[in-house]
Parts: C-alpha cells; sequence; structure tokens
C-alpha cells in the first residue's frame, strides 16, 4: 500500500478515527479509517476489502496515535490489526484541562476557532459507495486532530497536568478491549417496567431470539425489532401467534413473517422453571445502591457524603470533573467498606487495587482518609 509508504516516511504523531454504522450493522466494526500524519496527508481506507491492515500498523507503530475519545474507537480499529503503542485523546485531555465542552467540534472552535462540518456522525458508514461529501467530513476531523493534540498539550504543561495526562494515556492502553457486559439483555430500555422473574425470563428469551437473528443478518438488534416491542409483548403475554399480532409493530409486514420465532422465544421464556429465571437485578460484589445505603448502614451513608463533599471541592479547585479525579465506583466501594486499618497508607492501597492512577492516589488519598475515618 503506497499510502503505508507515505505513513512511515512521514513525521510527528499520527491522527486517526474510525467511523463505525451503529445503529445499522450488528456489532462495532469500522467502515472507514481516517489517518493523517505530517509528510503523508491524509488518507482514507476502506476496511471493508482490506481486513488487515498490518501493513499500515507496522507503518505507524512507534508514533503517539492522536485520537478523540480514544475508547470509542480502539477496539474496531484492534479488530483490523491497528493496535498503538502511545496515544493522546484530546477528549480526555480536554476533560483534565477543564474543558467545560469535550466533543470534537466544540473543543476544536474553542482551541483552533473554527467549526468543524458536521452531519454524518450518525450515518450508516456502510453504505458502498460512500458519498463524496461524507468522505470530506471524515477527512476533516483527522484534518485537525495534531493541531489540537498540541494546544491542549500546551494548556497541560501550563497548568502542571502534563504527567496527569500521561498516566491516563497509559491507563487507556492497558485496560485492552472492554471484557463483554455481563447479561445484556438487562440493558433493553424500559426493562424497568417488567414486575416479575417470569416476565424477566420471557424478555431474555425474545432478547436472544433477536440477537441470533440480527447476527446472522448483520443488521442491528434494534432494527430487526424495537426495544419497546419486546417489552410490551412480554408485558401483554399473547397466549397465540395471532394474539402477538394484534401488538403494535408486530402487525407489520416484516414480523408477521417473523411471528413464529418471536412467539415461540415468549413461550420458552413463560415454560422455564422457575430455578432458571433470571433475578430482579444481576448478581455483583459491589454495594448496594446509593439511595439504601442510609437505611442499612448509616455510617458508610455519612463517609460517602463525606468523601464526595471532598471531591467536589478538588474538583472545583483544579478544573477537573469529579469521574475523572477517581472513579465513582471506586469512591462507593471504599466508603462502603473500609478497609481494615483506616490509615492513608490503607487508603492508598484499595485505590490502586481499584485501577487509581498514581495521580489521582497522591490527590484524593487524604481527604478520603478522612472521609473512612470520619464517621
Amino acid at each position: 500500500m503506497d499510502y503505508a509508504d507515505a505513513l512511515r516516511a512521514g513525521t510527528g504523531p499520527v491522527a486517526v478515527d474510525a467511523e463505525r454504522a451503529s445503529g445499522y450493522r450488528y456489532g462495532q466494526r469500522a467502515y472507514l479509517v481516517q489517518l493523517r500524519r505530517a509528510g503523508a496527508g491524509t488518507g482514507l481506507v476502506d476496511p471493508v476489502p482490506l481486513p488487515d491492515l498490518s501493513v499500515v500498523q507496522e507503518a505507524i507503530a512507534d508514533a503517539e496515535w492522536v485520537l478523540h475519545a480514544a475508547n470509542q474507537d480502539l477496539p474496531c480499529l484492534a479488530e483490523i490489526g491497528l493496535v498503538p503503542r502511545r496515544v493522546f485523546d484530546t477528549e480526555l485531555a480536554a476533560r483534565l484541562a477543564g474543558l467545560p465542552r469535550v466533543g470534537l467540534g466544540a473543543v476544536v472552535e474553542s482551541l483552533l476557532g473554527f467549526s468543524l462540518q458536521k452531519g454524518h456522525s450518525a450515518a450508516d458508514w456502510s453504505t458502498r459507495p460512500l458519498p463524496e461529501e461524507w468522505l470530506v467530513y471524515a477527512a476533516l476531523d483527522v484534518e485537525v486532530l495534531v493541531d489540537l493534540r498540541d494546544a491542549l498539550a500546551r494548556i497541560l504543561e501550563e497548568q502542571g497536568k502534563t504527567e496527569w495526562a500521561r498516566q491516563e494515556f497509559e491507563a487507556i492502553l492497558a485496560a485492552g478491549p472492554p471484557a463483554p457486559k455481563a447479561d445484556p439483555w438487562r440493558r433493553t430500555s424500559g426493562v424497568h417496567g417488567l414486575r416479575n422473574r417470569r416476565q424477566l425470563g420471557m424478555l431474555r428469551s425474545l432478547w436472544q431470539a433477536r440477537d441470533d437473528l440480527a447476527r446472522r443478518r448483520d443488521v442491528a438488534p434494534g432494527r430487526v425489532l424495537p426495544d419497546a416491542a419486546m417489552v410490551s409483548a412480554v408485558q401483554a403475554d399473547p397466549r397465540s401467534e395471532a394474539a402477538l399480532l394484534e401488538l403494535p409493530v408486530f402487525r407489520g409486514r416484516a414480523n408477521r413473517k417473523l411471528v413464529g420465532t418471536w412467539f415461540g422465544a415468549l413461550v420458552r421464556g413463560r415454560e422455564l422453571p422457575d430455578a432458571e429465571l433470571p433475578l430482579h437485578s444481576k448478581p455483583g460484589d459491589g454495594p448496594p445502591p446509593v439511595s439504601r445505603w442510609a437505611d442499612r448502614d448509616p455510617a458508610a451513608a455519612t463517609r460517602l457524603q463525606v468523601a464526595r463533599a471532598g471531591l467536589s471541592e478538588l474538583s472545583e479547585k483544579h478544573s477537573v470533573p469529579v469521574e475523572n479525579l477517581l472513579s465513582p465506583d471506586l469512591v462507593r466501594r471504599l466508603t462502603w467498606t473500609p478497609p481494615e486499618l483506616r490509615d492513608a497508607e490503607s487508603v492508598a492501597a484499595v485505590l490502586r487495587a481499584g485501577g487509581a492512577r498514581e495521580w489521582q492516589v497522591e490527590l484524593t488519598r487524604d481527604l478520603l482518609t478522612d472521609a473512612v475515618t470520619r464517621a
């Protein structure tokens, strides 16, 4: 690939972006990859006919990759052989720098002084051929990334946060691809409207049937059958295919053809033995919902209140969002189950074990030690 040779001969960081077809296709694969490097210019790569981009990987492996919201793009890039060794995440950098808005367009306008063309971010990027105006839109995203990186790096340096950013970027790479979510069917919109385990079992069965069909067709599950239709079918609990066809959405021609699939899934869920029905909430090792703390453990509720107040003050002082100072889940776990020895060293050990970076540990250790000892 000639462009890979140009990238290898180029200099400085490499701007990288990817476009997916979320809401149209099954999964989160990349349907377009955009790259830009000084000396190489901008390249738009179609990974559909070129699913193995190892030649590009070899050309830029040692360079710093600049991405906006790297966590969104790194998994789909890894699927086609693109894995960075160093990254600069402009969205995360903007958060650490205290910018009020961290979307790419807002940050570019704030720091570089011009507006990006928008309008195709939610397009079906699996479309072939891609319209020229979409390609122009895609190219613009990487045209500005390196300049944006430099502007944010200067701000972070002025604020004394360069080391914070370095640790955060290393943590992104160390985290690797996200683990599969447990019980993904529980993320169905409207699931909280179901009142008993039998209904949850029916929804799970229907969700699995939809997911299997969506995977085979390579279509986003919501386009096969909307979440709202699944929940309404479970609530209606039809006792025949004809009764299911009376419900909205199921009356459509596409779902009339699939009525046997949907009704069969409902029947399987309805007939599950009680022991195989899902629980109301997925099992977890974390603390209960915060709304229940005051009743179940008032001391823990006080610890959390003190911790949150301290973190809020720290957030304002350093102009960093609270959630970037420390994972809210880690704060809840620490205050619900403090270490046996409630000193700064023990608190720091808990934070490190929970994935906190050293800059976060140093910044929050003392106030969290105060929180777990005060109550």
